[in-house]
């Protein structure tokens, strides 16, 4: 079946401008166009538009989906998979938060007692799906399936104490990173507090420090544009800064 921009449309609940916006940035261009000069949509395009949306449903923005599906390698199926995989970790996190609503209401109204660690298990289980859906590639790749969830055990296991510290202690960090840019010295003593403070924080989620790890951690902060975007939204060349400070207080650069 053929479909006019109007008509894809309003099968995919989304606005013509949506759809030629993406004609204009090459992800999803029209099967032709007729006699009149109107776009027409395809089988091929109707399935595209469901992945691009599946997609943008998980986050991923528009130069990524562009990546992705764009690869000689994408295959369809696959990513199907991939998405139904996502949607029902999305799904157990959903369920957990409401789970734990319900027990906090029936706390409230005298009808069960609720542990600490109850409280946070939702949040918990949050954080670990976001750093999974923004960073897990990468982070699996680099340090291995069995160290990213045994790190990921260590969070769900976090009392209520360390949790509130963990947070406490990564704001620090930021604080106090700040605080030494402005020094401009990696080797100063604000910056080794900063490097100091983030192994800390580190070493919440992992078995066993190394300075080895925890400079390549540094350097990841410079190679991925996504963790720069993170350290350099206040001052750009923050992350520079970070990889810097750390590989002096591990002893990786003089």
């Amino acid at each position: 079946m053929e479909y006019t921009v109007q008509k894809l449309a309003k099968l995919a609940s989304v606005s013509t401008r949506t759809l030629r916006y993406y004609d204009e940035i090459g992800i999803l261009m029209p099967a032709r166009c007729n006699s009149s000069g109107y776009r027409i949509y395809g089988g091929a395009e109707v399935d595209r538009l469901q992945q691009i949306l599946f997609y943008r449903e998980l986050g991923v923005s528009l130069d990524n989906i562009k990546k992705i599906i764009t690869e000689p390698s994408f295959d369809r199926t696959d990513a199907l998979k991939e998405h139904r995989d996502k949607l029902l970790a999305k799904r157990e996190q959903l369920e957990m938060l409401i789970a734990n609503v319900d027990k906090t209401i029936a706390q409230a109204e005298g009808r069960m007692n609720m542990s600490d660690n109850e409280k946070f298990e939702g949040f918990k289980q949050k954080m670990i799906d976001d750093n999974e859906k923004k960073y897990g590639n990468e982070i699996r790749e680099k340090y291995g399936d069995k160290q990213v969830d045994s790190s990921n055990q260590k969070i769900k296991n976090m009392t209520k104490q360390q949790y509130s510290e963990i947070e406490k202690l990564g704001e620090e960090v930021l604080t106090t990173l700040n605080e030494a840019f402005a020094t401009g010295d990696p080797a100063g003593e604000l910056a080794q507090k900063a490097a100091d403070l983030h192994r800390r924080w580190l070493s919440f989620y992992w078995d066993h420090y190394t300075k080895e790890a925890h400079a390549g951690v540094a350097q990841m902060y410079v190679d991925d544009e996504r963790f720069t975007a993170y350290y350099d939204q206040q001052q750009p060349g923050t992350a520079e800064f970070l990889r810097d400070a750390v590989h002096i207080y591990t002893g990786m650069k003089n």
